[in-house]
């Protein structure tokens, strides 16, 4: 059972495709339960009628691969190399803006795999290589870091913001017992401040953190604005 987290590991130690490391865990976890491939394909079948979430989800997983099949990381990269004064902290907090929006209507972007790798890290990359600098391993991991830890500030506090999401009813259930009677309405009110001032302290983190990573990578004229032209 515990060969498809195996390959998981490996292959993101190996720095496989996301996408295709999750199929093939999912397929050596069903092998290797007794379960055999018609069994995976009923059970993943089963899942995608009867849970839309996922059905959801693995709609994004393909269209997602297929994308990036055909060129979405260099047109994202593309895109915003022709912005001189982005940078990738820039970048990865005005995501986190924009997801919290989002996400307070409940509207997912696929997450870390389906939206924050294939288009918020290249995009950051592109940033780099803007500004005339050449990506290094090393910085580029400390970007992806900031942009999965982005998403997820953004999602857990912004998914609160709307009315009967799993996590306010969770909120609502756990208060229940306690003697505490919330109504879903104004506890969405009451998170609203909360979940603001979290994704600002995350946003300016980031930046502050990603200025010290320019100096060490590239210099201290690195962490200065770039100038048009």
């Amino acid at each position: 059972m515990l060969l498809g987290i195996l390959v998981v590991i490996v292959g993101f130690a190996l720095k496989l495709d996301a996408i295709l490391i999750i199929f093939v865990a999912a397929i050596v976890t069903a092998l290797a339960g007794g379960i055999g491939i018609d069994g995976f394909l009923t059970t993943l079948g089963s899942s995608f009628v009867s849970n839309r979430s996922m059905a959801v989800f693995i709609i994004i997983l393909l269209v997602v691969g297929t994308l990036e099949r055909n060129g979405l990381k260099s047109a994202a990269a593309n895109l915003i190399r022709k912005a001189r004064k982005a940078t990738p902290s820039g970048i990865i907090a005005l995501y986190g803006m924009m997801r919290l929006v989002f996400a307070a209507f409940n509207v997912g972007f696929g997450g870390v795999a389906g939206f924050v790798r294939p288009i918020i890290v290249p995009m950051a990359v592109g940033a780099i290589e803007a500004h005339g600098h050449e990506p290094k391993e090393e910085y580029v991991e400390e970007l992806k870091g900031m942009a999965a830890g982005m998403e997820n500030v953004s999602w857990f506090f912004g998914q609160m913001l709307f009315v009967g999401t799993a996590g306010a009813l969770l909120v609502q259930s756990t208060l229940k017992p306690l003697g505490y009677e919330v109504e879903l309405l104004p506890m969405a009110l009451v998170e609203i401040p909360v979940a603001i001032i979290a994704v600002l302290v995350a946003g300016v983190y980031y930046i502050l953190k990603d200025r010290r990573l320019r100096v060490k990578y590239y210099g201290t004229a690195a962490a200065a604005p770039a100038k048009e032209g």
